[in-house]
């Protein structure tokens, strides 16, 4: 059997440097997939092999050589790798940053002309054979692009690339086709599980990639819908515009745009929203993580809101309890390359987790971001934050002020020891293995003080609970 989904269903953002307050680029993206599925945060020592290497996957069979040497990069695979490692987000030591993948959806008339190979690459692979091997966000994708026509794919994706210069988005098309966009310099998009970029215009190379003879196997094969003839977009030629993209996918672009560019006039439901948008303000890394956060508030559609119990499940939200993690890439172009990229992690729920910045330059992870557990255990980064929504969620109105309160405090918090540390390391002129040290030293330090204030709320919330209990009964305080 062709297979023709992939039920992955995350939400992503990419942010232009001169779209962003402060120059940087940001790429991110909530990874959504099940409830309870812990994630890990390594990084892999640069290496090179005296014997061939060969890349075998645990998921569907798909397997391709490596080369020897392997750069050092920083990942995020799941708690065991019986099903595929699925790495998902890093950067590599050339300040490469890659996001793998934002599942998306091909039409059965383009499955017709090129079906999805069982035995292709897929989303647990992509960060693993690509990142360690490229040193630019285009090498990445002609890379990643070379892969897709030699192998093929398994399932339709959209893949995230920047470096210290671009931002980049990618997306696959049937089993062999795909085509990449550069976001403006001065834009950001968002993209929630539908094929999003729009026109390709094939005489500008600068802001556009694609697959040898796209356009003549689009010809060749009837598949696009423009009458004129003058248009080739992707969206419209490869994409899905159904009823599970009115109600799964495109309230979620539509909240990004009402948050960062509120003059547009769109529905939740609309299938005409651009890809590429620019806001009414510079965006801060603060608006990416309130973006990956969000779950509609202030609308109607808000599932912990006022609204009618019609209204409030009647999309898809952005942050949900299927958020395995949440990262933001952020590449600083105006820092030297082992200060370039701050890698913001927040494991389990978006909305009450905490994204904590990693440097990417540094050496080793925290062992509480290590080797975690499939089931509850406690101290592991995974299972800490996701204890403080699973205890918040039964009392939301009355507890989640607790977790508000401490996810604003860390914030304010971490974005001061960042600014202390990038001064610390400039001003020490720190570089090699100093640097290193020292960035690792940081990041076990803001990973710790995430932990300590949710052991701290956790406290909280078990003691405010006690009283909850169903068994229990108003009495006079004299008896």
């Amino acid at each position: 059997m062709i297979p023709t989904k992939n039920y992955s269903a995350c939400t992503s953002m990419i942010v232009g440097k001169k779209a962003s307050i402060d120059g940087s680029i940001m790429i991110a993206r909530n990874e959504d997939s099940k409830a309870a599925w812990p994630k890990n945060y390594v990084i892999h020592p640069r290496r090179t092999f005296s014997s061939p290497q060969q890349f075998s996957s645990k998921d569907n069979g798909f397997s391709m050589p490596l080369p020897l040497t392997r750069a050092k990069y920083t990942a995020t695979p799941e708690w065991t790798d019986k099903f595929g490692v699925f790495e998902e987000n890093g950067f590599n030591e050339y300040g490469v940053a890659m996001s793998a993948t934002e599942s998306t959806y091909t039409n059965e008339l383009a499955l017709g002309a090129d079906p999805l190979n069982k035995d292709g690459i897929g989303e647990e692979a992509m960060i693993t054979v690509v990142l360690p091997y490229v040193k630019t966000a285009r090498q990445g994708i002609a890379r990643l692009g070379r892969i897709i026509e030699r192998y093929g794919t398994s399932e339709s994706n959209g893949i995230l690339f920047a470096d210290r210069n671009e931002a980049w988005y990618m997306e696959t098309g049937g089993g062999h086709r795909w085509v990449a966009q550069r976001i403006p310099d001065d834009s950001y998009a968002v993209i929630a599980n539908q094929s999003a970029i729009q026109e390709i215009d094939f005489t500008d190379p600068d802001h556009f990639m694609w697959s040898p003879q796209i356009q003549q196997f689009v010809a060749d094969n009837h598949l696009n819908p423009d009458s004129t003839g003058k248009t080739f977009n992707f969206r419209r030629i490869f994409g899905t515009a159904d009823l599970s993209d009115t109600y799964y996918n495109t309230p979620r672009v539509w909240y990004g745009l009402k948050m960062f560019s509120p003059d547009l006039s769109f529905e939740p439901t609309s299938q005409e929203m651009p890809f590429i948008n620019q806001a009414n303000r510079k965006l801060s890394i603060l608006d990416v993580q309130n973006f990956l956060s969000s779950h509609y508030q202030g609308t109607p559609y808000d599932p912990v809101g006022e609204g009618s119990e019609a209204d409030k499940h009647r999309f898809r939200p952005i942050s949900l309890a299927k958020t395995q993690e949440a990262h933001i890439l952020q590449i600083r172009p105006s820092m030297p390359t082992d200060l370039l990229g701050v890698q913001w992690l927040a494991m389990g729920v978006a909305a009450q987790s905490t994204f904590v910045p990693f440097y990417a330059g540094a050496t080793e992870t925290p062992a509480a971001y290590q080797n975690a557990h499939g089931s509850y255990t406690p101290k592991e980064a995974y299972w800490t934050y996701k204890l403080a929504g699973v205890l918040v969620d039964p009392h939301y109105v009355s507890l989640s002020p607790k977790l508000n309160d401490t996810r604003a405090k860390l914030r304010i918090q971490l974005q001061q020891a960042l600014s202390k540390a990038d001064r610390t390391a400039l001003k020490a002129q720190l570089n090699g293995p100093e640097l290193a040290a020292y960035l690792t030293k940081v990041n076990f330090e803001n990973a710790a003080a995430g932990l300590k204030a949710y052991q701290q709320l956790i406290s909280e919330l078990v003691t405010a609970s006690t009283d909850f209990s169903p068994l229990n009964f108003k009495q006079d305080v004299n008896l």
